[in-house]
Parts: structure tokens; sequence; C-alpha cells
């Protein structure tokens, strides 16, 4: 695992949305709380990522120390994407993200 090197936020939600914000870090995280996942079965879920963005933003997370890569040597290689213990601690963020969603779906589909 790697740590970015310390940063100076103005305020500490900026630290967040850098760390976990984002179109795709925040379903990527999302999807790795029900446990490991391979590349791609991350895309498969993550409807509309393309394949470069998937790799910059699993990097990120793994730079930042949220989730772990695993490589396997096989043939063909195998590698798994799993959370760290820092990651599931963003599990009651995107868990309040999720409820409120399901909200806001529920409101949108009401006023119809």
């Amino acid at each position: 695992m790697r740590i970015q090197k310390e940063q100076n936020y103005r305020c500490t939600v900026e630290a967040t949305i850098t760390v976990a914000g984002g179109r795709w870090k925040p379903l990527i995280i999302y999807y790795l709380l029900s446990g490991t996942k391979r590349f791609g079965e991350l895309r498969k879920l993550i409807d509309g990522v393309t394949q470069r963005s998937l790799t910059l933003q699993l990097r990120e997370l793994e730079t930042h120390g949220i989730i772990s890569r695993e490589i396997f040597a096989e043939v063909p290689p195998r590698v798994e994407y799993s959370l760290t213990e820092s990651g599931f601690t963003l599990a009651p963020v995107l868990n309040t993200m999720k409820a409120w969603g399901d909200a806001y779906v529920s409101r949108q589909r009401g006023e119809r």
C-alpha cells in the first residue's frame, strides 16, 4: 500500500473529496464493500466507465490507501481489489449517500 504525501487542505471536506470523490471512486468503493472484486467484475458493475478511467481511479484509491491490489502469479495474470481497513471507514458515508439517493429517486417517481 502506498500512501500519498501529506497535502494542505483548506477544509477536511476537500480531503474527503480528493480521496473518495469524483464520478467513479464512490461506486468502486461501494461495490468493494460487498467483497473482493476483479477488474472485469468492477467494469461490468460500473456502467459507462472506460478501462482507462477505471484503471486510473483504482490506482488513485490504492495510492491513498483506500483499496489494496493483490496480483496472483498465474497465466493469465489475476488481479483482485479489496478495501483496506481505511477504505471500510467510508461505509457510513456511502450508505448515507445510498439512502439519500433511494429517497430522491422515490420522490422523483412519486412526482410523475
